[in-house]
């Protein structure tokens, strides 16, 4: 179904700069192209550049209705400019430097739209973690739709963050307070997330810093976002109803549309296969390497886009893996270990050699959904959660930061679909678990019920499906209203 009229609608979709983020923000954008909006997709000028560097010169010359911007991130350079940027440093100047190059880009763009080369602009889909479209969007009298690409969990946690300041529970005394059992205290007092630890949360609460950037960037969020504010979830009704239904009571305007990829899925869409959003060279070969291996054998490894380690760490992961006897494909990014590159021993090559593949970047969803891969060892991010779920796969969870301890807590303790990894994994642990996974009892109990949740994705995002439904109807009744008036 699609919503031509004689002038299409015309949506600016803008992303957090960060791969976690541009990835679900593109599938929005596309979703929306396929039911006839013209898009502006703004990207910062470092992930332009890297995506044209990962992907291509002509990597985003898009569509005549599907077009790259991009403005400044007003941070300094980086020493090596193919990582992600530091994290405090791009909230910071999110809050102090992205408005005005924002605004002016929203005048360029009324100006192309007066001279009649692109059509008027419709309203703005941003990203949750980019507050300051809000403003602009009330300078330019547009509506802005706020995606919140990460669990609606993870945004009920944030809207309780002043109420965790309140309450004593953030910042941490001293560090002291991460190691002496603090971390367990129970948060049982918020709707929706009975059952909680403190280590259960977004695990940028454990600051001991008062003027903690990311801290204060969240606790401003909550604040001052509009209840009025209408939000789009990667998620579905079956997953996280009892935290959307707690949400709703703050913002009644709550669409769960998700998983992104199956909604997207029901239409055709090859001519926009070339709009990627990978800012890492993909390694191809990861598929054809799974050609040649057994159903369901393998275990895929990919910590994500930020996640760092230690050496230590680095190494207990491989030689667990390598102990395991099972057939690995693991991903390593040229900036997974912190102080550089680690150096796996000629050793360790010739024990693997026959069974391991060892890539930087992967298409991470081709690779899940083959028929070879049987288990996902993940950093739990929000991304990866759901691609897991779509693909009927088990997963190890072993969450890094941010709200990837939430997403943990869902995957191996509600939906009982994961194994919780210790933080501090010895390779004998890695080996015991990645083989509870792939051939033991909980590890059939874990696939089970992800295959249970990919049935309930599937019937959400068909359509007649609650997902679909919501879809229609936010473009209707929010994203077409100010349209019609204007026509």
């Amino acid at each position: 179904m699609s919503y031509m009229s004689d002038r299409k609608p015309h949506a600016v979709v803008t992303p957090y700069p960060a791969q976690g983020h541009v990835t679900p923000l593109l599938k929005i954008a596309k979703l929306l192209h396929l039911r006839g909006f013209h898009i502006t997709f703004v990207h910062t000028e470092y992930n332009y550049k890297r995506l044209l560097r990962s992907r291509g010169a002509n990597a985003l010359d898009g569509l005549p209705d599907f077009r790259f911007e991009a403005i400044p991130d007003g941070l300094p350079p980086l020493e090596n400019d193919d990582v992600t940027q530091p994290v405090p440093a791009l909230f910071d100047s999110i809050r102090k430097n992205f408005l005005q190059p924002f605004c002016d880009l929203l005048h360029k763009l009324n100006h192309s739209s007066s001279q009649g080369l692109i059509p008027p602009l419709t309203c703005l889909v941003s990203d949750g973690c980019m507050p300051f479209t809000a403003q602009a969007a009330q300078r330019f009298a547009l509506p802005n739709v706020i995606c919140w690409p990460a669990s609606a969990c993870s945004l009920l946690s944030v809207m309780n963050f002043p109420t965790m300041v309140q309450k004593g529970l953030t910042p941490l005394k001293d560090e002291s307070y991460r190691t002496n059992g603090f971390l367990d205290s129970k948060v049982d007092w918020i709707p929706g997330m009975e059952n909680f630890r403190l280590k259960d949360m977004i695990d940028f609460l454990w600051t001991t810093d008062p003027n903690d950037v990311i801290l204060q960037f969240f606790i401003e969020l909550a604040n001052t976002v509009d209840k009025n504010s209408i939000f789009l979830f990667n998620t579905f009704d079956d997953l996280e109803e009892d935290v959307l239904n707690a949400l709703s009571s703050m913002f009644p305007s709550l669409y769960p549309i998700g998983p992104f990829t199956l909604l997207l899925n029901q239409s055709p869409h090859q001519h926009l296969e070339p709009l990627g959003y990978n800012l890492w060279k993909e390694n191809t070969e990861c598929v054809d390497w799974l050609e040649s291996k057994n159903p369901g054998s393998v275990i895929y490894v990919n910590f994500g886009s930020i996640t760092v380690m230690s050496a230590e760490q680095m190494l207990e992961f491989a030689w667990g893996l390598a102990n395991s006897k099972k057939p690995f494909l693991w991903i390593i990014r040229p900036d997974l270990v912190v102080g550089g590159s680690v150096i796996l021993s000629s050793e360790y090559v010739n024990e693997t050699r026959d069974r391991s593949l060892i890539a930087s970047w992967c298409p991470q969803e081709k690779v899940l959904n083959h028929p070879s891969v049987g288990g996902f060892l993940t950093h739990c991010g929000w991304n990866s959660t759901m691609e897991s779920v779509c693909a009927g796969v088990p997963t190890l969870c072993w969450p890094f930061f941010a709200e990837q301890p939430t997403n943990c807590r869902y995957m191996c303790s509600e939906w009982e679909i994961g194994i919780q990894i210790d933080s501090n994994a010895k390779r004998e642990e890695v080996e015991k678990v990645v083989n509870e996974l792939m051939v033991g009892e909980k590890g059939n109990k874990a696939r089970e019920k992800t295959m249970h949740l990919k049935k309930k994705a599937e019937e959400a995002t068909r359509p007649g499906g609650r997902s679909y439904m919501n879809f229609d109807k936010v473009i209707k009744e929010v994203l077409l209203k100010q349209k019609t008036s204007l026509d």
